[in-house]
């Protein structure tokens, strides 16, 4: 059953506010609907580390996986020499960075899978003299953008993520990093976060909907015929792709179908931050939260939270902010929002919220809450399991 407020009221009683707790429960549940949406596809799962940032939980995650999952998904080549020191295996980088290079090698030449990826000359050439100051060879990916680009390209829905868009674009870099010594290209990413990223069914820009479920369909076969023609060109070059990664949570049951793709990525799912709710056909559940001190009674019908102002990264919009999650019947004050020092909630719960009582949140993506926290408060049927330190809380922050 899901946690109530009279949970969460019952397990801060007394404690320091604000806090971030996990319900492993729903995290557990959320983990076996992401293994049953790739067992029986070919296809092994990638953890993505960004949307956790918590150690313990991604070693619970990629256990609960069992086969299904393999490895992780970092986004820094830090982050990745953070996680094989702490003992962890299979590591894909997959945003280019300079910085932690010196780091990665050495943790390859002590024997750790780690590879990284590449859209360009000057990043393979960082990562190979790394790697030969080291004495290693560093496998790298190379990232396809596969963006919807009708019109010839002349029109690109999507993120801006990689200059490499044709097949032939991903061929000339690889035969540029075979001139290299020191990198060796094994593989292929294509991120469609136009598909992965998009929500169905937003309450928040609702007349928009149609438009995003339009893109979504005309995108998935476009993503599988440039995906499938650049892992040609790559065997043409003489590459043979033995990583070839796609999809995120929300492009699972897509992804999953193309021939080429030998792995899927998933993050977000397994904590069901609220963007994730507005996905069809996903039956995922909330699985982390953070609780808010109720501090004024400013006006009849009105609770001001302590703190609060935990927006997320992307195009600004009220989606960005956290949600009000219980009581139910809270809402945001339309000209404040959420607050840096506080955040006044309009309040029609019924509950009878006093000073003192804890307001509970969602932030809008999973990963980003963990930079807010020094730790997580681990539930397990309602009651507190374990206090464990996020990255903050281990002093590693990697951007």
């Amino acid at each position: 059953m899901p946690l109530a407020w009279s949970d969460f009221a019952r397990l801060l009683e007394g404690a320091p506010l604000p806090a971030a707790l996990v319900d492993l429960d729903a995290l557990d549940r959320n983990v076996a609907a992401i293994r049953a949406a790739v067992r029986g596809s070919g296809k092994t799962l990638r953890v993505a580390s960004k949307s956790v940032r918590h150690v313990g939980l991604l070693r619970r995650i990629l256990e609960g996986g069992g086969d299904a999952f393999r490895g992780l998904m970092c986004y820094s080549p830090r982050e990745a020499a953070f996680l094989a020191g702490e003992g962890l295996d299979d590591l894909l980088v997959a945003y280019p960075s300079t910085r932690g290079l010196a780091d990665v090698a050495a943790h390859v030449a002590r024997g750790k899978t780690i590879r990284l990826m590449a859209d360009g000359v000057a990043q393979l050439r960082a990562y190979a003299q790394a790697a030969r100051a080291a004495g290693v060879v560093l496998d790298v990916l190379l990232e396809l953008d596969v963006a919807y680009q009708p019109l010839g390209g002349r029109l690109h829905l999507g993120v801006l993520r990689s200059p490499l868009r044709r097949p032939e674009d991903v061929a000339w870099l690889a035969r540029q990093a075979a001139r290299i010594d020191g990198v060796r290209v094994v593989g292929l990413m294509g991120y469609e976060a136009h598909v992965a990223g998009l929500p169905d069914a937003t309450p928040f820009s609702p007349a928009l909907n149609p438009m995003r479920r339009v893109l979504k369909r005309l995108s998935v076969p476009e993503i599988a015929a440039v995906r499938a023609e650049a892992v040609e060109a790559l065997r043409r070059e003489g590459v043979d792709p033995i990583v070839v990664n796609g999809g995120g949570t929300g492009s699972l049951a897509t992804t999953t179908r193309e021939a080429c793709v030998t792995e899927v990525t998933a993050g977000s799912g397994f904590l069901c931050s609220h963007l994730f709710d507005y996905y069809v056909g996903q039956s995922l559940e909330p699985a982390a939260f953070f609780a808010l001190e109720v501090c004024r009674l400013p006006a009849p019908g009105v609770v001001t939270c302590f703190g609060g102002g935990y927006v997320a990264s992307g195009e600004p919009g009220w989606d960005r902010l956290p949600i009000p999650w219980l009581p139910r019947g809270l809402s945001y004050v339309a000209m404040e929002g959420a607050g840096e020092v506080q955040t006044p909630l309009r309040d029609a719960s019924g509950v009878g919220l006093a000073v003192g009582d804890p307001v509970v949140f969602r932030h809008a993506k999973a990963g980003e809450l963990a930079e807010r926290f020094d730790e997580y408060l681990l539930v397990r049927s309602g009651r507190l399991e374990a206090r464990e330190p996020t990255y903050r809380g281990r002093g590693a922050c990697f951007g």
